[in-house]
């Protein structure tokens, strides 16, 4: 079985959480999936290649290998929804974001296949995340967790229009220091080729709301960045190296501030 993430393991304060990354889908899955799902096309896609820059910080990696298809690991385990009144896509989705269906009829899982998904890829993630932001937080006396996701730029059932570029989410303010998060929204407002929304369409998922604890040491940011700031929207969904080099800068000066930031909190 493939494993349900890769890490891999930096010396600073940071760690990188990137849960819609991955690509695989399961035999036994994609052969019940619609040919359109099978193209996982609500993948934040290339989103490691983009941040290629986080070795140089000394930061932490966590990376999903599977699919959000197969279960999506920024999404409450017992599936409530993140955004209660509005469109919501599930822990295991039935739709793709354009509304088109995952499975052929009669194919979708049932309570005891999510159960099996849940123990299998989704519980793993979650524990090594959890492990990981304990023994930062003991080295460090502090923990950034940087949520990394990217989406369409234009996605009718979640928004009207185009989405700002950069969307940072932080639960309404309650997962990471109001210092912190004033200085991550400047590194917005100041990349001026680049629009921003704060706690707007987008204000952090299951990861950002559950594990910011800005009290406990524990600061959460999630950044739902709009793919044609870097990439081709349309299949074959193709990186842009000339859009990358405009937005990777932004990327890295908001890590890079969120990190000078933890060295004044602990004095090192």
């Amino acid at each position: 079985m493939t494993e349900p993430f890769t890490f891999k393991a930096g010396a600073g304060p940071l760690l990188v959480s990137m849960p819609h990354v991955g690509t695989h889908l399961p035999e036994a899955i994609a052969g019940r999936m619609t040919e359109a799902a099978r193209a996982v096309p609500d993948t934040d896609w290339h989103v490691d290649r983009l941040y290629d820059f986080l070795d140089e910080l000394d930061a932490s990696i966590l990376a999903a290998t599977h699919s959000r298809y197969v279960i999506d690991l920024n999404r409450a385990p017992d599936d409530r929804p993140l955004y209660p009144g509005a469109s919501n896509t599930g822990l295991c989705p039935a739709t793709t974001f354009a509304e088109a269906p995952i499975y052929r009829d009669g194919e979708a899982p049932d309570a005891a296949e999510i159960e099996g998904r849940r123990a299998q890829i989704w519980r793993p993630y979650h524990a090594r995340l959890e492990t990981e932001l304990a023994a930062i937080r003991a080295r460090h006396g502090v923990v950034l967790l940087w949520e990394a996701h990217s989406i369409r730029s234009r996605v009718p059932r979640f928004f009207e229009g185009r989405l700002p570029d950069l969307n940072l989410g932080t639960a309404g303010g309650r997962s990471a220091d109001s210092g912190l998060i004033a200085r991550v929204a400047a590194v917005a407002e100041a990349a001026g080729d680049y629009s921003y929304a704060l706690d707007g369409r987008f204000k952090g998922g299951y990861i950002t709301r559950t594990y910011g604890d800005p009290g406990a040491g524990v600061h959460a940011v999630q950044l739902e960045l709009s793919q044609i700031t870097y990439m081709d929207e349309d299949p074959p969904f193709g990186f842009r190296d000339d859009l990358a080099a405009g937005i990777r800068p932004v990327l890295r000066r908001f890590l890079e501030t969120a990190l000078a930031w933890a060295r004044e909190v602990t004095g090192s």
